[in-house]
């Protein structure tokens, strides 16, 4: 294994996480609150719709890198068998919500839920933002659960034994 490729991607990995989920947790924390205070279902739906483009693009790449990252990582260290012991939860739960967000983001986005999101808001924006706010935190909140874990079960604190 050549270290500093290893490292390198070590590296990418975790300013990958650190964008993709750091945004997660600002669309949850405060955008999402920010724009149900809006006035209007239009200007709810414009706002919205404009800042999740924006972070849509930064979520694709970032998911992306963490995935190509994590599987290099994974190869080179042929780490394959820790999916195989319960101590390692977390690289279960990593690819778990990778594999979430990664559906989302590629396939339930575009083809489903935007336009759903727009349909849903037009008729019911109260109730349309209070589901997606609720996803977002159980979104969130797994990632969380998983980054602590993974920090934790990295250096060599295991919480099953």
């Amino acid at each position: 294994m050549e270290f500093e490729t290893y490292s390198l991607a070590r590296v990418v990995h975790v300013i990958a996480v650190i964008l993709w989920i750091g945004g997660v947790a600002m669309v949850t924390t405060v955008i999402i609150p920010a724009v149900k205070k809006l006035k209007s279902k239009e200007d709810q739906i414009k706002t919205f719709e404009e800042i999740e483009g924006k972070f849509s693009l930064q979520a694709k790449i970032t998911t992306l890198l963490t995935g190509l990252s994590g599987f290099y990582m994974l190869f080179e260290l042929d780490a394959w068998s820790r999916y195989l012991d319960y101590r390692f939860w977390w690289i279960h739960a990593m690819t778990l919500v990778w594999i979430l967000f990664t559906l989302v983001l590629y396939v339930l986005e575009p083809l489903v839920l935007h336009k759903l999101f727009r349909n849903y808001a037009e008729s019911n924006p109260v109730k349309t933002f209070r589901i997606m706010h609720r996803a977002h935190w159980i979104l969130l909140l797994l990632s969380l659960i998983t980054t602590a874990g993974a920090v934790a079960g990295s250096h060599g604190w295991y919480w099953f034994k």
